[in-house]
């Protein structure tokens, strides 16, 4: 198979033929029909997540179809439409067994601690628990984005930020987890604000929905001012020390911040402002992925209408594409929305 390999952090990558996997007794093989470009690949190919071994495929977010099935698997067979979720759970530890599958205590991950889905075909391990099969209604390259940042999103509001009808989100970020972020707060009945530095991105959200601010030292006190008193939910949806400081600031008494956007190397410590943590009762939440368990109810509203992944979409590209796109990540983006590799 043809897949997207690094043999050095920051090196340019190269397409390289690898043998196609073996699907394990567990586990299943699935032949990649679209992967999204993250910055999660990015943060991975520039040497900040210490679980990556070289040389490397990324890539964690895809759909396509399974080709072939381990021997004890009994949830899919060949010609199965599928996606999964980037955290690949054991099914058997204590937050597994809670339904907690995103925070599995013995998780893999595909781009990560194996090998990911810039590939031809990707392994899924454990795929009674981790696999996701597709209504006929979803396409695949909306489907990529089920597996991290829709799905992220999606869990981030309704199980972390507990969004409710009529409350303001305000969405720090508008790449792809931060517009699927605002597509999922719009269709749950809130008021939104997006906050970004791109014209693109903010227009982009506009389009969606939101109302929008520019980031600056004055975004915190400009969404007071807009939400009459501040946000009652704040997603972090880029990952560094400003970002998430302002998000927190943004806050009403008795608000939810959600840090979705990953915070590493040199942005890993945010000075956050504990005093006001405690006196207003502030609730600050860690949001990583999805449960395989909130799929359903997530696809049922996909299928309705009431969610559309696709229009987080902003550009679909080739497999050929990938190692630039994957490089474009080190410069400002140009665009809004997640990149979508189409095989």
């Amino acid at each position: 198979m043809r897949a997207v390999q690094y043999d050095r952090f920051g090196s340019t990558p190269s397409i390289v033929e690898l043998p196609e996997p073996i699907a394990p007794d567990d586990g299943v093989v699935v032949r990649v029909a679209a992967t999204g470009v993250c910055r999660s690949d990015w943060h991975a190919w520039r040497g900040h997540d210490d679980s990556v071994r070289l040389p490397h495929v990324p890539g964690h977010e895809f759909a396509g179809v399974v080709t072939a099935v381990g021997a004890s698997v009994t949830r899919a067979v060949v010609g199965d439409r599928v996606t999964a979720p980037f955290v690949f759970a054991c099914g058997t530890c204590d937050q597994c067994r809670d339904g907690a599958t995103q925070v599995c205590t013995r998780q893999q991950q595909p781009g990560f601690t194996l090998q990911g889905s810039y590939a031809e075909s990707v392994v899924v391990p454990h795929a009674d628990v981790n696999l996701v099969h597709l209504p006929d209604a979803v396409g695949l390259a909306e489907a990529a984005g089920l597996g991290c940042r829709f799905g992220t999103a999606y869990h981030a509001l309704h199980a972390r930020g507990r969004v409710a009808p009529g409350e303001w989100v305000v969405v720090y970020g508008c790449g792809g987890v931060g517009l699927s972020t605002i597509i999922v707060a719009v269709a749950a009945g809130a008021r939104v604000v997006a906050v970004d530095v791109s014209t693109a991105a903010l227009d982009r959200a506009a389009a969606l929905g939101a109302s929008t601010l520019v980031m600056d030292d004055e975004a915190p006190a400009a969404v007071h001012r807009l939400t009459d008193g501040g946000a009652h939910v704040s997603v972090d949806a880029y990952g560094s020390r400003a970002t998430s400081v302002a998000a927190v600031a943004s806050l009403r008494p008795r608000g939810r911040h959600v840090q979705v956007g990953l915070l590493l190397d040199d942005e890993a410590t945010p000075a956050i402002p504990m005093g006001r943590v405690t006196a207003d009762e502030l609730e600050l939440l860690g949001s990583h992925g999805i449960a395989v368990g909130e799929y359903a109810a997530m696809l049922d509203d996909v299928v309705a209408g009431r969610l559309l992944p696709a229009e987080s979409i902003g550009a679909t590209i080739g497999f050929d594409d990938l190692p630039d796109a994957l490089e474009a990540m080190d410069r400002p983006a140009s665009g809004s929305g997640m990149t979508v590799a189409v095989f």
